[in-house]
């Protein structure tokens, strides 16, 4: 693997990328702001969500969607600025946390499922679907902290890593947007996935926090590539002209350690985000 090349730094806590439009959407969680990046590393300030914006992601007319995690909400991006689209709050057990949304516009977001300052105390947690007319439902629920989630190029199906069980679970789609059929999708012993993305081989890159490092992994659970960095990765995306540039976000212990690395791969993304 070549080494990583550092885009931008200096940022609070990134999380949450999606490429869109020759740019690098992130949620800085630390700043509240909604950032975007080019491939220069010059960063545009796109929208402060004061309930610490979260899971990104665009319905079809090309409204952005937010979550705002501690509201427990998702909002919709107008030229007047944000308005809540759907209110999570009585569906989701915990805060809200990452998104994917597929191209007729159905959403779907995680949550903590509880308060993770008490690690001991652990409870399940949901998915719930949003639909493109902002109505909301859980169609997935007794998840370990429902975190990164991509959905496959034909979207039929839901992959979402449940970080503190250590494994990536599938779902079928359903024609409602319902999901059915969970399964394994891979057993992580030792890692604790976060952010994944989807490649066009099938293989799931999970960025893997506590070990400091990206892992690329097959369906069974096969390790076939990883990229160690020296700050803890929380996300990754890919996107570029060539979709086969892998944005690396991470963060350290110190105030404004967060930083976007890239890399480019012989691969490239598919699929949602």
């Amino acid at each position: 693997m070549p080494e990583t090349i550092v885009l931008v730094d200096r940022l609070g806590f990134p999380e949450c990328p999606r490429w869109h439009n020759g740019r690098l959407f992130f949620s800085d969680m630390n700043t509240g702001w909604v950032i975007a990046v080019d491939l220069q590393g010059r960063t545009e300030e796109i929208v402060m969500v004061p309930g610490q914006p979260a899971g990104l992601g665009w319905l079809p007319d090309g409204k952005l969607l937010v979550v705002s995690m501690t509201d427990r909400c998702l909002m919709k991006m107008n030229p007047a600025g944000l308005f809540e689209f759907a209110d999570l709050s009585t569906l989701a057990s915990y805060h809200c946390n990452d998104m994917v949304v597929n191209s007729r516009g159905m959403a779907y977001v995680g949550n903590f499922g509880s308060d993770l300052n008490n690690i001991n105390s652990l409870k399940p947690a949901e998915i719930i679907m949003i639909d493109p007319e902002g109505k909301a439902k859980v169609v997935a629920d007794q998840l370990v902290f429902p975190n990164g989630a991509v959905i496959t190029p034909d979207e039929n199906t839901l992959i979402v890593a449940e970080t503190f069980a250590s494994r990536l679970t599938a779902f079928d789609i359903l024609e409602n947007g319902s999901l059915a059929n969970r399964r394994v999708w891979a057993e992580l012993k030792g890692t604790m996935p976060d952010g994944i993305c989807l490649d066009e081989e099938g293989a799931i890159w999970v960025a893997s926090p506590f070990e400091g490092k990206v892992i690329r992994i097959k369906e069974g659970g096969e390790i076939t590539a990883q990229i160690q960095i020296s700050n803890k990765p929380y996300a990754c995306m890919f996107g570029g002209p060539g979709h086969n540039v892998l944005f690396i976000l991470s963060s350290g212990s110190t105030y404004q350690s967060g930083r976007i690395e890239t890399i480019n791969l012989d691969i490239s993304g598919a699929g949602y985000p």
